[in-house]
């Protein structure tokens, strides 16, 4: 006699599946959002190249100069690959800016300024979205995953996974931030650069586990894009029937 109390071979097969499609999907998702482990590497190696050309040569414009000439290249190689034009011009434009700082200020740790108060902001606005109860993760990812702000009032368990993934984006950059800026005002531009490049990719990859961890445990996001479109074809289909 079966029991229904125990779930089957098949419901057990079956919640596996789904449970692997929504990490799978998540894990898709998140590598759009943050342009992948390639993301990540195309913005820590301009940084790289910048505080070695300086450590041999000492000069400000050569180093900048080499960084950008860099990273436009690897944007060059996004567009070329057809990549999205978000993570082909972001890097740019974030060297860029550190670039001119540091030749017109003629201080090479200002290269790394912008940033440091890039991600210094972005700490700020994570923790802060988290205790406003709109969690900057939710913002990022909701269109991602087709779900818009839906999280928020009709799936509560996506809004606690997007408001602790927003915890650990914010005290992981904070953290960061407060190893970085005594190196800037107190150390010399070596040690700030290597440093600087120490910490590119691993609290980025850690920042980014930690999300697909909370996200993969959640309830799987609402399609608000198909219930529209079901909308639409069951009006359709109402106007049809009436004539």
């Amino acid at each position: 006699m079966p029991s229904f109390d125990k779930p089957t071979d098949q419901q057990e097969a079956t919640r596996d599946a789904q449970g692997a499609d929504s990490r799978a999907a998540t894990e898709a998702a998140l590598f759009e959002a943050f342009g992948g482990v390639r993301g990540m590497v195309e913005t820590t190696v301009p940084g790289l190249v910048f505080v070695a050309i300086y450590t041999v040569k000492r000069d400000i414009h050569i180093a900048a100069i080499a960084a950008l000439g860099l990273s436009l290249l690897l944007g060059i190689a996004r567009l070329v690959r057809k990549d999205t034009l978000k993570h082909a011009f972001s890097g740019v434009f974030g060297v860029a800016f550190g670039a001119v700082f540091a030749m017109m200020s003629g201080d090479a740790k200002n290269f790394y300024l912008p940033g440091m108060l890039y991600t210094l902001g972005l700490a700020v606005g994570y923790i802060v979205s988290a205790l406003a109860g709109y969690p900057l993760m939710g913002l990022i990812l909701g269109p991602v995953f087709k779900e818009n702000l839906s999280w928020r009032t009709r799936n509560p368990g996506r809004k606690v996974a997007y408001t602790k993934a927003s915890w650990a984006w914010g005290l992981i950059l904070l953290a960061k931030s407060a190893i970085l800026f005594p190196l800037y005002w107190w150390g010399d531009v070596t040690q700030l650069g290597w440093v600087k490049v120490a910490l590119g990719i691993p609290p980025m990859l850690l920042s980014v586990y930690l999300t697909w961890i909370f996200l993969s445990k959640a309830p799987p996001p609402i399609d608000v894009f198909a219930e529209m479109e079901a909308a639409e074809r069951a009006e359709r289909e109402a106007e049809a029937t009436a004539r």
